[in-house]
């Protein structure tokens, strides 16, 4: 007997173009409605994609980019009703993609537009106020943890000037334009209801970092101090509050204690 999975892998198959195993999808797929519905599921998956990657899509065009973007729904199907979460596998997919191979940019492009759609629906939460780590003496500090927000999103570019391009193309710039040829940080917050972004060098991607670890206040400066040059971090941690970019103050100690 067919389980219902190895029916369901049978008819993702076919909708894919493979030839069914399966008697009662071969019957199915046989029909002239299943060529329709196959043409309707395609090109959603497609839709979706020009949706979720917009920057991308304005860099290449809106032809290269669905053309691009058959050949990954063919290899990836959506996984739930969401669309608005599709294509998590793309910025990947781009990156060994051999018509982008001119375009070493895309892939990374294509995580900002991925991180702007996970700041833009993740968990809701109060951002936490810049005073209250300002307000806590040095030895209390030095036991305190900062918890990024939900909604926080970070990443350090090695050698492509990321955030520039995604940042113009989101704006409604379709050239890449004079553009200095350099490694770039990101933040997206979204402490507010709407999706912030910004710049950010590597000592602020490595503070953050840190901070996802798990690591203290104190331990994450010394990280960050040691991933580029000499910074002030005050600044530093004072523009990541500015932004939203923290929930809450945990001690070290006690991790059931945030506030």
């Amino acid at each position: 007997m067919t389980t219902l999975a190895a029916f369901q892998d049978a008819f993702a198959g076919a909708l894919l173009g493979g030839v069914p195993r399966d008697a009662a999808v071969a019957r199915l797929a046989a029909q002239p409605g299943f060529a329709v519905y196959r043409n309707t599921v395609l090109k959603g998956g497609i839709d979706a994609l020009q949706a979720n990657f917009p920057s991308v899509a304005r860099l290449v065009g809106g032809e290269w980019f669905r053309a691009a973007a058959a050949v990954f729904v063919r290899s990836e199907l959506p996984a739930h009703p969401t669309l608005l979460d599709y294509g998590a596998g793309f910025p990947a997919f781009l990156r060994d993609f051999a018509p982008a191979a001119g375009l070493p940019y895309l892939a990374d492009v294509a995580r900002l537009d991925r991180m702007w759609n996970e700041a833009h629906v993740a968990a809701d939460a109060k951002p936490l106020e810049p005073g209250r780590l300002a307000a806590l003496d040095p030895q209390r500090m030095a036991r305190t943890r900062l918890r990024p927000h939900p909604a926080t999103r970070w990443r350090w570019f090695e050698a492509v000037p990321a955030y520039t391009l995604w940042s113009r193309s989101r704006a409604g710039e379709g050239e890449v334009g004079e553009v200095e040829w350099q490694g770039e940080g990101a933040l997206l917050t979204r402490p507010f209801g709407e999706v912030r972004h910004a710049t950010l060098d590597r000592v602020g991607v490595t503070f953050l970092d840190a901070c996802a670890r798990g690591a203290g206040v104190e331990e994450a400066a010394v990280a960050a101090l040691a991933a580029g040059a000499p910074a002030d971090l005050s600044a530093l941690v004072r523009r990541l509050l500015e932004a939203g970019a923290f929930a809450a103050l945990e001690s070290i100690d006690d991790p059931e204690g945030s506030r």
